[in-house]
């Protein structure tokens, strides 16, 4: 072949195979330099996910206890503004009541001659039950 005996062209061959391999085994030992760089930098990367993800988690706890007590904070004002409605129109109603009974005793007693109202016997009738009840002082009311 050429004049070139065969041994020297397999040990050309080998040679060039041999400089191939290095070269790749220096990009592979360059490469591996880098992941193991990375490899710190994404280590902690890993450490600050974990912690933000535990600040994130004691975030939500925290936010679900405030929401509970503002949850019962305001069932409590409900059920307590449910109650001064309640007992705010029993008072708007006895004021209707009042004021009706007012109306009918002024009505009356604008009529000349007019007609008795059952009222005034209720108020005599009242007076006289607080006269006939004892005295806790010794003086009367």
């Amino acid at each position: 072949m050429f004049g070139m005996p065969l041994g020297f062209v397999v040990e050309f061959l080998v040679a060039i195979l041999l400089a191939t391999t290095i070269g790749y085994s220096v990009v592979l030992n360059q490469r591996l330099k880098r992941l193991h760089a990375d490899r710190g930098e994404l280590r902690q990367m890993v450490a600050d996910l974990v912690a933000a993800t535990n600040l994130a988690n004691a975030a939500i706890r925290e936010l679900k206890a405030t929401a509970q007590e503002a949850e019962s904070g305001l069932e409590a004002k409900l059920t307590e503004a449910e109650r001064f409605g309640v007992e705010l129109a029993n008072h708007v109603s006895s004021g209707r009541q009042v004021m009706d009974k007012i109306a009918r005793i002024t009505t009356a007693a604008r009529q000349p001659g007019g007609e008795r109202i059952e009222e005034p016997n209720r108020v005599q009738s009242a007076l006289q039950q607080l006269s006939m009840r004892p005295r806790i002082r010794g003086d009367a009311a």
